[in-house]
């Protein structure tokens, strides 16, 4: 196959990367975080149920774990651009109506509805831009900015774990109206959504590469094509196993961390101000969050995944004793609550990025957009059941009981782990190429 020139001085498709790349990513964050983490503290300040908060959040996982359903329909119809630029404005008017909805007798119902048409939205989106910036740039290139793409992924959620609740906790005391507060924050994230959305217009690139793919003659055929290659993967079920258990024990905990935090200290929570929160667990944990993960990747591209993955889980899962030491000490001091997040939350980005270099190598091949999206279709599949359940377990047994349950919910990880095949070379490759 002939290769075609290299796009003129000029033309679109020669933006530089930074001119879009970190907004992108950025943008792609924001909603996921939105409806993981900032939807359980909002709920939690309106009074709703640790039960019902993990229950029905968990839910708004569903969008992410069956987009590879539909993820060959974004490769076949219309450029990826398109579909990034449409869903930004989709998203930045479903944040308008979660606004709409909170003052209302029946919010919680009307802004979990709202929610999932987001998260639905979150989910087509993070297909198009994961799929553009594959089809962008050249593979090189691609390695090099690995690192801004997950460094302003995390700065989204300081923002929204962070900023945004701490706002929303600042807003609460001036207006004196928890729903007044939180109706501002959606109000906020619409219009920062509306201008993203406006901007990428003229800001992405146009690739010679981002073109429909379908032929127009068996387009069914070549839809469930993409799924039978992935089917055909050698040890698939043992990718399929690695895939929902790594995070098992991270998926109970961190649904239910913001309500621990939250929660009055006679029923076993630490009893802080959503202000509080909005510092120790959306500023000190995620700048944690992000230094363990760019250590993650550094790691990766000198030593290999490979030799890496075992240190790397041992890491992750370790800090899990924090949660169980915070629940049975339930320190008053902001500054021990804060370290012992950030120790977990170093530990989790420090591990979780083996997890995401896996799922690279996966995804490999013809069908990459497809293939890594049928990838976090599991991830989100391996968080979202156990996060069903997380509240009802510790409306049962208490806290700290439950962060005991957490860290026996690391064995199986450490089992798959033992199966796993993973080429020596591939994580150096993909950051040093």
């Amino acid at each position: 196959m002939e290769t075609p020139p290299p796009p003129a001085a000029g033309h679109p498709a020669s933006r530089s990367p930074w001119s879009w790349i970190p907004t992108l990513y950025y943008a792609q964050g924001i909603p996921y975080v939105v409806a993981m983490t900032l939807s359980t503290v909002l709920y939690k300040n309106l009074g709703v149920s640790n039960t019902d908060i993990a229950l029905y959040t968990s839910w708004l996982y569903l969008p992410w774990v069956i987009k590879p359903l539909w993820s060959p329909l974004v490769d076949l119809f219309r450029t990826k651009r398109f579909w990034i630029v449409s869903l930004q404005f989709a998203i930045g008017v479903a944040f308008a109506f979660v606004a709409l909805t909170l003052p209302g007798p029946g919010f919680f119902k009307l802004s979990l509805a709202v929610f999932w048409l987001m998260a639905f939205s979150s989910a087509t989106h993070d297909i198009a831009a994961d799929g553009f910036y594959l089809l962008a740039q050249p593979p090189g290139q691609q390695a090099a900015f690995v690192g801004v793409r997950s460094t302003f992924y995390r700065l989204a959620s300081l923002t929204a774990q962070g900023g945004l609740v701490y706002l929303a906790g600042l807003w609460q005391e001036s207006t004196g109206s928890v729903t007044h507060a939180w109706s501002m924050v959606f109000g906020l994230l619409a219009a920062i959504f509306l201008i993203v959305g406006a901007y990428h217009f003229f800001a992405l690139p146009k690739p010679d590469a981002d073109r429909p793919t379908a032929s127009g003659q068996d387009i069914a055929k070549e839809f469930f094509a993409v799924f039978a290659k992935f089917i055909r993967k050698p040890g698939v079920l043992t990718i399929l196993a690695f895939l929902l258990l790594y995070r098992l024990a991270e998926s109970q905990a961190l649904k239910l961390l913001s309500p621990f935090l939250l929660d009055k200290r006679d029923v076993g929570g630490l009893g802080l101000t959503t202000q509080q929160v909005g510092i120790v667990y959306g500023t000190v944990g995620i700048i944690a969050l992000t230094v363990g993960g760019l250590a993650g990747g550094w790691i990766i591209s000198h030593h290999g995944l490979k030799r890496m993955l075992w240190p790397m889980i041992l890491v992750m899962h370790a800090p899990n004793v924090a949660f169980l030491l915070l629940a049975l000490t339930q320190p008053s001091s902001l500054w021990v609550v804060g370290s012992a997040l950030a120790v977990e939350q170093f530990g989790y980005g420090f591990g979780f990025t083996a997890y995401m270099v896996y799922m690279m190598m996966i995804g490999d091949g013809p069908h990459k957009t497809a293939h890594y999206a049928i990838c976090t279709g599991f991830m989100a599949l391996g968080m979202m059941l156990p996060g069903m359940a997380a509240g009802w377990i510790q409306d049962h047994i208490g806290y700290v009981k439950f962060f005991g349950w957490v860290l026996v919910c690391t064995i199986p990880s450490f089992i798959v782990i033992a199966r796993l095949k993973v080429d020596p070379e591939f994580g150096k490759k993909v950051a040093t190429k």
